[in-house]
Formats: structure tokens, C-alpha cells, sequence
């Protein structure tokens, strides 16, 4: 049995659940949205997903996001929510052997954005906030760190987890990343009437950074685009696109405008 979920905070919180109560015989299969969607991933018998599109061939599926629901019958759970791990959460109520409450109140925060300006300008001041930045979906070689979280999760408390070795270096790294972010957002962003477009292709390897600094830069709008190469080859280019989490006025539903667009 496998569990196969997305590399950001509310995947990795997903496999710490589902590791504790089902039994797990192989590695995390680490993959994302599209890959799933584009038909790139073998899921077999025996997967448990979370936090991606259903695929018919795995045997549990937990997932929250709207342009994801699906009418055929399943095993597992489905519900509109904050985040995917609170609807696994739910769906073992009272089964686990560590009250994870806590944990999932902070993962429903940050997965669904529902951040203070404080917390987004001071992240290094939030524990869950500052450990959530450091998961890099773009960098596989992170696979490790990525595993290693899960376990840390699992057996300590916040405190302990932010006080490892490697937890203490990657969040100094988020920190010093950010402040860069801030400049390289500010120099590569337009303001096109409520939608600031971040162009990033002039680098060969697009920066990371805070994803909800762009709100605290740029308040007037309610739709933030990021554009950027999918890869080193330049072939392909991808758009991320989001809410701007302290102006909710944008009337447009975006996970279903761009599964339109494929």
C-alpha cells in the first residue's frame, strides 16, 4: 500500500494521518495536479491519493478542492473544505493515538490562505507558517526532507520539530529567500487594472519566495498571475493563479476557470 499526494504542507500533513492509520508498504509517491490530470502517473491498486484528482484506479481518495469533485462512487472521502487533511481527519475521527487537532487547525489555515498581513510580512514569528514555506514543490531533490517531515510530524510536537537540524536551515533559507522575493516582486509585477502579473521568464530558474507577499505589495488587487518557464528546457511556461487573500472581491471561481483551459 502507497500513499500518493502533492509536496506542500496540507500533503505532507495528509501522510502523516493516513501513515498512522493505514498500513504503509512502500515509499510516499510525491507527484502533482497536472501530472495526475495528464494521465503521466501509474496509480495502481492498493494507492490511497490525497490532496490530487481522482483517479479510478487507486483505492482511497481524500481530496477538498472544488475543480476536483466527482459524482462516480468512491472509497474514502470528499467534502469542500480548507484543506485535505482536515477531511481525512474527519473521516478517522477519534482513531488516532495523537491528538493531531492542532496541527490540522494550522494546515486548514495556511491551505486556505486564511492569513493576517502580520503573518505573511513576519512568517519567521509563526512556527506552522514559517515550516509550511520551506516545502519547495519544485525542486524534487527535496524528496527527502519531504519523508522526513512526515515522521517529524508524526512522533513531536511544533517545538520540537522546529528546533531539527534540517528543519532549522531550510526555514533560514526561507527567511533569507524572502527578503529577495520582496524585490524581485516589486521589479517584475504590473498592475493591470485588479490583476497583478508577475513575469518571471527573465530567469532561468524562477525564484521562490512568500506566495502571499504579492497580496501585502500589492493590495488594489484582487487576482494575482504568475508566469514563469515549467522548466530548465524553457519549453513549456506555466501560470499559477490566486486571490488576493486580504481584498476577497474577485466573483470568479479560479480553479474552475483554468481547468477549462486544460
Amino acid at each position: 500500500m502507497r500513499i500518493v499526494t502533492r509536496p506542500d504542507f496540507d500533503g505532507i500533513v495528509c501522510a502523516v494521518l493516513l501513515s498512522e492509520k493505514e498500513t504503509i508498504t512502500e515509499s510516499v509517491k510525491w507527484v502533482e495536479p497536472h501530472e495526475v490530470q495528464q494521465g503521466m502517473i501509474e496509480i495502481k491498486e492498493g494507492d490511497i491519493m490525497a490532496n490530487l484528482p481522482y483517479d479510478n484506479r487507486c483505492s482511497m481518495w481524500f481530496d477538498h478542492h472544488f475543480s476536483n469533485k466527482i459524482e462516480t462512487p468512491f472509497s474514502g472521502s470528499f467534502a469542500i473544505a480548507p484543506s485535505a487533511a482536515g477531511v481525512v481527519f474527519s473521516y478517522y475521527a477519534g482513531k488516532f493515538k495523537k491528538d493531531y487537532t492542532e496541527l490540522i487547525k494550522e494546515t486548514d489555515k495556511i491551505d486556505a490562505a486564511q492569513l493576517s498581513i502580520d503573518e505573511v510580512s513576519f512568517p519567521e514569528q509563526y512556527p506552522y507558517i514559517l515550516l509550511s514555506m520551506t516545502i519547495s514543490n519544485h525542486n524534487l531533490a527535496d524528496e527527502s526532507y519531504w519523508n522526513r517531515l512526515i515522521h517529524l510530524l508524526r512522533d513531536n510536537d511544533i517545538s520540537n520539530v522546529m528546533q531539527d537540524r534540517e528543519v532549522k536551515a531550510k526555514c533560514e533559507k526561507v527567511i533569507e529567500n524572502n527578503k529577495a522575493y520582496k524585490t524581485i516582486l516589486k521589479e517584475n509585477t504590473i498592475l493591470n487594472k485588479h490583476v497583478a502579473i508577475t513575469d518571471l521568464r527573465l530567469f532561468d530558474e524562477a525564484p521562490e519566495g512568500n506566495r502571499f507577499l504579492v497580496y501585502s505589495l500589492y493590495p488594489e488587487a484582487i487576482v494575482s498571475v504568475k508566469i514563469r518557464y515549467n522548466d530548465i528546457s524553457k519549453e513549456k511556461i506555466a501560470v499559477s493563479v490566486g486571490h488576493n487573500i486580504f481584498n476577497p472581491n474577485c466573483r470568479v471561481n479560479a480553479g474552475k476557470m483554468l481547468k477549462k483551459f486544460g
